[in-house]
């Protein structure tokens, strides 16, 4: 765990983790542009393209068990308005913590769909993976994580777990303390230690300070932490006073003291790429936000989200993926990224 004194040699460690370690690659939700994302044939897929580390989104069902969904609700992604019609709360939506997991374990699985104004289920990537073909299940975080230490004994690779703990404010909220959940887990599986091939992200700053602060040291763990950082008005993080809720404001992150003070208690930062790279950049002016400075001054790794190559996904400052790879690798200098595509973004380090 971080101490809470910032007292490390921000030049030291910036030669440490970014002249020295390799770029990383993680696989976001698996190998989410070719299958059904967070699948465990998803995940087997990404395995099999060698990133360095594989995503998991953590939430927790009625009866105590950890599922892995980008959400904490089950709609987006599969057929629980069909199966449980009856089950949604007052907004529509239907939440893994109203089930049981043998409830969720009956549902189909598909790509992520919305909903048209004429009721017609869309693919959100009309060119990914058939919506409702082949037969697709939610995995238990359990299930994922055997999978690949699984693997990793037959295959020889070490290939590492990153998971997100979703939404702790709900979950507690509804009674619910999921980081001491995910933790058991992780400890069970020999996620103990910095050492070991695993990241623990959280957009809710409040709740990473406290497993760095109060969990980690009770459970005599020392995990590497990631702050994932959202805009204020996307709502990510909520935080309550009795029942009423307000958006946690993330706006301090982006002040000049900002990465001092995330550094205090994580190991390092997951921004969405344009909080790196400003979105009026040109191929032949990459204009570089102070974000990823402050950043890497108070030794902090960068992990960006999400690098995609569906159509219309390529920023217009790059030509498309590997020049997009090349910016952020190359220009930016990032310690790692997120990617639907791990297999492109292998490729493009293995050539470079």
């Amino acid at each position: 765990m971080k101490t809470n004194t910032f007292i490390v040699s921000a030049a030291a460690l910036c030669f440490s983790i970014s002249a020295v370690a390799k770029p990383l690659v993680i696989a976001h939700r698996g190998a989410s542009g070719y299958l059904p994302e967070h699948t465990l044939e998803a995940k087997a897929l990404a395995y099999a393209m060698k990133p360095d580390y594989i995503e998991q989104d953590v939430v927790m069902t009625k009866d105590d068990r950890l599922v892995v969904l980008h959400d904490h609700y089950l709609d987006r992604v599969t057929d629980v308005a069909t199966r449980f019609p009856d089950r949604a709360r007052s907004d529509g939506r239907y939440y893994a913590i109203d089930f049981t997991l043998a409830e969720i374990k009956t549902l189909r699985v598909t790509e992520g769909f919305k909903i048209d104004e004429q009721g017609n289920k869309v693919a959100g990537y009309p060119d990914r993976f058939p919506m409702w073909k082949s037969d697709f299940t939610v995995p238990t975080l359990e299930e994922e994580i055997e999978l690949i230490q699984g693997l990793n004994k037959t295959l020889g690779y070490d290939i590492g777990i990153y998971p997100e703990i979703k939404a702790p404010w709900f979950h507690r909220y509804e009674g619910k303390d999921i980081s001491i959940a995910v933790l058991n887990v992780l400890k069970q599986y020999g996620y103990d230690s910095v050492d070991d091939k695993v990241y623990l992200q959280c957009f809710d700053a409040l709740e990473l300070k406290r497993i760095n602060d109060q969990l980690l040291p009770k459970m005599n763990m020392d995990l590497k932490l990631v702050q994932l950082i959202a805009y204020t008005n996307w709502n990510e993080t909520m935080v309550y006073q009795g029942d009423v809720k307000q958006p946690y404001s993330y706006d301090w992150m982006f002040e000049p003291d900002g990465m001092e003070q995330v550094a205090i208690y994580a190991d390092g930062i997951g921004p969405w790429k344009p909080m790196l790279v400003d979105s009026s950049s040109t191929r032949d002016n990459i204009i570089v936000k102070p974000l990823m400075a402050s950043a890497k001054k108070a030794g902090l790794e960068v992990h960006p989200y999400t690098f995609r190559a569906d159509k219309g996904r390529i920023p217009a400052y790059a030509k498309d993926f590997n020049d997009m790879m090349d910016i952020f690798y190359h220009q930016v200098k990032v310690d790692g990224l997120f990617t639907d595509f791990p297999d492109k973004a292998v490729e493009f380090l293995n050539r470079h």
